[in-house]
């Protein structure tokens, strides 16, 4: 009886090698006959040969070693069922009979899929395996079952036995813990079995109040990104169409594979290299539309994780009433965002105790520092120090004591530090064919998914619910159009739409985030006028007569705390508002007046519906894009208005 070994997951999959008289030998170098083209995979990684009627499995000396059944081997007599890893590819040795497709791999040029081998299978590629890459390839595996392979890659996961799993900090990444909003029309979007993985007893809280964009009542929830990655992954593990290779993904190392699939979703991030790569075919971003006086304007954030005492009502009222401070949590613990100012930012430094030098990592990567003896944070990367936190007497360490103070966050409960940047562009496009069809290849379509498509990161959670609608958009178009034939353009009019319109929606918002227009038309940076407030310009705004800041910020609250009390109970009272704001200095009362209230009805009202251009004959039009500041939503004086602030 003939033995084959067919490709379980991988390039391979689908297809056979038939085992005969000769060795068969796999590895990265040309001469093997089934070459794999990985880092993970030695020049000669393993070798398979006939003994005495049966098929030996041999290791040669590999440097990541060969595995049967995620067991270890050097030497190993096959069975059937057998399940062999070599690099990032897997295999199943298997009797000729039971398959309905062999053939011979050694023919094949390199890295070459045959398109007669399950020609109903969509090939995809998924480069970035964070919480919207692992949806997305969550969700086109529910809607396609049986019918997609799907890869992803990630540099931040390593294997462990037999699934793979996010790596810790001992291997050098500092776990992202901010809690982020994820909004109900987002969450309800995702399948059965990723909703009740996520959202246990336990896992999320509902901080922040039902508004006019929740479906069925439904209020937003908060919920730590770590605990998305680390459910999803543990979900994509588990099926069998997904296969996680953890490294990151190189394009040009690729190249030969890409060429195959049908579909590359890049979701690396902002900085995304895949993207990069691919800059001719995605188009020029324009930073003009999100520029004041020909400079493109940029946030800086100083994220610092707090355990809060205040209950989530008060929290809530005393973020939405200035534009300072933002906390967001789970049942008290997250990270309080400051916004800096230009001066402020040009401090978030570190320095190298031993060589007596500045860094800029925080600010530059960023790196997250974590709280040591005598005060130190520590970035566990560089082995920087966070300079503000040494000179206790500098005036970014007195403001950021203040923050806390204002959120009722001991000293001794804030436990890290990092930074972000708000960096908007506005992106042509979204869906791009990056190679065409040929007699042996099926051509392959490109697109931009979460923050490589929009990097949108002030209100925590806003640039994931852009980043899952984008997901269950292509999701949604892939399953619709796949018959097994070459993708077209026309199959993506309505995803393309659809992210046209998340760009201008999600954007807007952020835009009104960052700047404020006065009554007589003046639209200003809201950092600047924060600096102002602080006299950093050296013009000091000038106190309204009669009026101290600490009355103003009351009435502020009390005209929030109308609107919020149907929808949020437990608000604080006039005594206990007062009480608690009374504890601030003057200058901070000073500069969270003057920073303003949160315009939530443009930053957190109507939240982007996808689900309009996938309905029946629905119309499809794709609006050219928009400046903010003269579609009417940037206009006229910043007042507190209905919220749904998440």
């Amino acid at each position: 009886m003939s033995s084959v070994i067919v490709g379980r997951t991988g390039p391979f999959t689908g297809q056979s090698v038939v085992l005969g008289g000769a060795p068969i030998r796999f590895g990265r170098k040309s001469d093997n006959d089934v070459i794999i083209i990985s880092t993970s995979a030695s020049r000669l990684h393993a070798e398979i040969l006939p003994e005495d009627g049966a098929f030996v499995l041999y290791d040669r000396n590999s440097r990541n070693g060969t595995f049967v059944n995620e067991r270890r081997v050097t030497r190993h007599v096959l069975a059937t069922g057998d399940s062999i890893r070599i690099g990032d590819e897997t295999f199943l040795f298997e009797t000729q009979e039971a398959m309905e497709t062999v053939m011979d791999l050694s023919q094949l040029e390199m890295l070459r899929a045959d398109n007669s081998a399950n020609p109903g299978d969509l090939r995809v590629t998924v480069t970035g395996g964070g919480p919207v890459g692992l949806a997305f390839a969550l969700l086109l595996e529910s809607a396609l079952p049986g019918k997609v392979s799907i890869t992803v890659y990630d540099g931040r996961w390593i294997r462990n036995g037999s699934t793979v799993v996010w790596k810790d900090e001992s291997h050098g990444n500092v776990r992202r813990q901010q809690v982020v909003t994820v909004q109900s029309r987002q969450y309800l979007a995702l399948t059965e079995e990723m909703q009740s993985t996520l959202f246990t007893a336990g896992g999320y809280s509902e901080m922040w109040p039902v508004g006019p964009d929740s479906v069925d009542g439904r209020p937003p929830r908060n919920i730590r990104i770590a605990y998305i990655e680390d459910k999803l992954l543990e979900l994509a593990n588990a099926k069998s169409a997904i296969h996680l290779v953890p490294k990151h993904f190189d394009p040009k190392e690729h190249e030969h594979r890409l060429a195959q699939d049908h579909v590359l979703v890049i979701s690396e991030g902002g900085r995304s290299r895949t993207r990069e790569h691919f800059a001719d075919r995605f188009g020029s971003a324009d930073a003009s539309i999100y520029s004041l006086d020909g400079e493109h304007l940029q946030d800086v954030v100083l994220g610092l994780r707090v355990k809060s005492r205040l209950s989530d009502p008060m929290s809530v009222l005393l973020t939405v009433a200035q534009n300072r401070f933002l906390l967001n949590s789970l049942r008290g613990e997250g990270f309080l965002n400051m916004r800096l100012t230009r001066e402020e930012a040009h401090n978030v430094i570190g320095i190298d105790p031993v060589r007596q030098v500045f860094e800029e990592c925080i600010a530059a990567r960023p790196c997250l520092m974590s709280r040591h003896e005598d005060n130190e944070f520590v970035c566990p990367t560089h082995g920087t120090l966070f300079l503000p936190a040494l000179l206790r007497g500098s005036p970014l360490w007195k403001r950021i004591l203040e923050g806390l103070r204002l959120f009722g966050v001991p000293e001794n409960d804030l436990t890290a530090i990092t930074s972000f940047r708000l960096d908007m562009v506005q992106r042509p496009r979204f869906t791009a064919q990056l190679t065409r069809p040929t007699a042996t290849t099926p051509g392959t379509y490109g697109f931009l998914l979460g923050d490589a498509a929009n990097a949108i990161h002030f209100w925590p959670g806003r640039g994931l619910n852009s980043g899952l609608a984008s997901a269950a958009s292509l999701a949604r178009s892939l399953s619709r159009v796949w018959r097994g034939r070459p993708l077209r353009d026309a199959d993506f009019i309505r995803h393309e739409a659809a992210m046209s319109m998340l760009q201008y929606r999600h954007k807007s918002r952020a835009w009104n985030a960052m700047v404020t227009t006065d009554e007589v038309g003046v639209t200003r940076a809201i950092k600047d006028i924060i600096a102002r407030s602080m006299g950093e310009d050296g013009a000091a705004a000038e106190a309204e007569v009669g009026r101290p800041d600490l009355d103003l910020l009351m009435d502020r609250m009390r005209a929030i705390r109308e609107r919020l009390a149907p929808r949020l109970p437990g608000m604080p009272d006039d005594e206990e508002l007062y009480s608690h704001l009374s504890t601030l200095a003057p200058s901070t009362l000073r500069t969270l007046q003057e920073s303003g209230a949160w315009d939530t009805l443009i930053v957190s009202g109507e939240e982007a519906d996808i689900d309009i251009f996938y309905q029946s004959e629905s119309p499809v039009f794709v609006a050219r894009p928009t400046d903010p500041r003269v579609s009417g939503q940037g206009t006229g004086p910043r007042q507190p208005e209905a919220l749904d602030p998440a």
